[in-house]
């Protein structure tokens, strides 16, 4: 006698995979709209430091020993305001 063969069924996957992925899609739209807008926003306050014809030096500002940047921070607005560059 022939052995009978087993048949087998194939299962349904669900649809919840498919509508996760859908909510996905559609947040990452709102996320990407969201920040076009935003970036229509003026950056940094609105100053405005123009150094165009200045004499000085790097040294002249910075001093000759090395610094941290947030120290260089801290002279180029010393420099700015005494120098009145600033357009504010």
């Amino acid at each position: 006698m022939a052995a009978k063969k087993k048949t087998t069924t194939k299962r349904k996957t669900t649809t919840k995979r498919k509508v996760a992925t859908k909510k996905k899609v559609a947040t990452k739209k709102k996320v990407a709209t969201k920040k076009k807008a935003k970036s229509k926003k003026p950056a940094f306050g609105g100053y405005a430091i123009n150094f165009a014809g200045r004499q000085e030096t790097v040294e002249q500002v910075f001093g000759k020993k090395p610094i941290a940047p947030s120290e260089m921070t801290k002279r180029i607005w010393i420099f700015v305001k005494a120098q009145h560059l600033a357009n504010r």
